[in-house]
């Protein structure tokens, strides 16, 4: 009888040693899944993050165009258009070197860069009021700076009527978008309102 006990007792502490390696089992499983969540919510907080960042830039980071003219030519067509801008309202530095414009005309469309004078290919940038020599950076709300297009080299000069379609891209992605309008009647003018 003695022998019958001690075999049931040996039984029942195998059965304890089997649970207690599938207990361990479960949890290391647990602990490796944790561990693959935590990494994954960790990856997805920082791409949303990033995400945000970004199109929080593109929404905030534009140009705001104060105003518009263009210069007109004794043969009454607008030859130069010329836009002043600011850094918009919560916007970061604007770097205008860094920047493209898009002109979508009535002959042509094409892409606008940064350049040392206004060309078929390119604006050019100039202080108007820049209290600190940033040119061609935004860095100031009280800065404004002048674009100037040379409507003549890209198309060729606008006529009475005629609209030109501005987008202007900064280094964020961020767009403004400007339509210049030739106004019905240039005679007698030598710059309008665009």
């Amino acid at each position: 009888m003695k022998e019958k006990i001690q075999k049931r007792l040996d039984d029942r502490g195998q059965v304890g040693i089997g649970t207690l390696i599938v207990f361990i089992a479960m949890v290391l499983v647990a602990a490796i899944a944790a561990g693959v969540l935590i990494n994954t919510a960790g990856f997805l907080q920082t791409k949303a993050e990033q995400t945000g960042e970004e199109s929080t830039s593109q929404v905030s980071n534009r140009v705001q165009v104060v105003s518009g003219f263009g210069n007109v030519t004794t043969n009454e067509q607008v030859d130069y258009i010329n836009l002043t801008v600011m850094r918009g309202s919560g916007a970061d530095d604007i770097n205008l070197s860094s920047a493209t414009i898009e002109w979508i005309g009535p002959e042509t469309a094409t892409t606008l860069t940064n350049g040392s004078t206004a060309s078929a290919d390119h604006f050019n940038v100039s202080a108007i009021k820049d209290t600190d020599d940033s040119q061609p950076v935004l860095n100031d709300q009280d800065d404004r700076f002048a674009i100037e297009m040379d409507a003549s080299d890209i198309s060729s000069s606008l006529g009475p009527g005629e609209e030109v379609e501005l987008k202007l891209t900064t280094q964020y992605g961020a767009v403004t978008i400007y339509r210049a309008n030739v106004p019905q009647s240039l005679s007698q003018e030598s710059a309008v309102t665009v």
